[in-house]
């Protein structure tokens, strides 16, 4: 099939080369998001499925809209068959579904009907799963509803944040998208529509849900560290300044700290939680690199009874 493949970010890279790799079908373009300031100078950075596309010698088309006339004149002149997605970035309009006769298909980061909308892997992990995976299906003008073509399945492993989750499913969903079109291309495959039963939304995480509450549990202290992990990062205040907490440790036979209250030995920081402990093992504080919280400890010199959180 001719393909006109639609991405943004680093994760869905993986699925843009298991797709040129395939053998079968042949990416005539590859549509994302217009080029964004980043790094300290801000200037304008092409987006990674951007780069590995001129890298291939594909012609990138990067709409500021994927409404815009130009753009979709230019995809009707391509008249792709299917338009794999991946972490895209924009909504598409019916004008714009209606352009490939098989229309757009989406390799989203859960087992759908769980967890639709922008941030998935994120969510998961903060409920607590134990399985998550990947589902590939057809745009539909819903917010992740449509039909479903195929799935994988990923354990989450109990140190896994959500950068360590979404590499393993971006990689796994690479391969459950080129089997997808192939099974399209040839007939195989059919689209099976979403129960209604077991529907649960994930939106974006917003730099206020990230922050940690330590009154709640030390697992769920542990799974808003975990899913926030790298993006947008934990955190708590400490002396009226922000601390991102990057990876913390449940100690459950550590009872003897009152909510946020902070101990620190000679290798090793404590913070209690509205069950048991959690020990601090990496953390950022404001306008610095990330460091081993030992060592943060050692420079702010952190009193009897000091809190997060305050």
């Amino acid at each position: 099939m001719k393909l006109v493949f639609a991405g943004t970010p680093e994760v869905a890279v993986p699925a843009l080369d298991a797709l040129l790799a395939s053998g079968r079908h042949e990416v005539a373009a590859v549509v994302t998001r217009p080029d964004a300031p980043a790094g300290r100078g801000r200037r304008l950075v092409a987006s990674p499925v951007a780069q590995r596309a001129e890298e291939a010698g594909i012609e990138v088309l990067k709409p500021a809209r994927p409404r815009d006339e130009d753009f979709l004149a230019r995809l009707r002149e391509i008249a792709p068959d299917c338009c794999p997605v991946v972490a895209y970035g924009a909504l598409l309009p019916k004008v714009a579904l209606d352009i490939p006769a098989r229309g757009w298909v989406n390799l989203h980061f859960s087992l759908l009907p769980a967890w639709r909308g922008a941030a998935p892997v994120q969510h998961s992990l903060m409920a607590g799963d134990q399985v998550t995976g990947a589902s590939t299906f057809l745009i539909e003008e819903g917010l992740d509803s449509g039909p479903v073509y195929g799935v994988v399945t990923e354990d989450i492993r109990p140190t896994d944040t959500s950068g360590d989750l979404l590499t393993r499913l971006a990689f796994a969903g690479a391969g459950l998208l080129a089997a997808t079109m192939d099974g399209i291309e040839d007939g195989t495959l059919k689209a099976v529509p979403q129960p209604i039963e077991g529907i649960t939304l994930a939106p974006k995480i917003q730099v206020e849900d990230a922050q940690v509450d330590f009154a709640a549990p030390a697992l769920r202290v542990d799974r808003v560290v975990r899913g926030c992990t790298p993006a947008p990062g934990a955190w708590t205040l400490f002396r009226g300044e922000r601390l991102k907490l990057i990876q913390v440790t449940p100690l459950p036979d550590r009872t003897d700290l009152a909510p946020g209250e902070l101990a620190a030995g000679k290798n090793n920081v404590y913070a209690g939680t509205g069950s048991y402990a959690v020990e601090l093992l990496w953390v950022q504080p404001q306008g610095k690199k990330p460091m081993k919280a030992a060592d943060w400890a050692r420079g702010v010199r952190i009193a009897p009874g000091e809190l997060l959180g305050v």
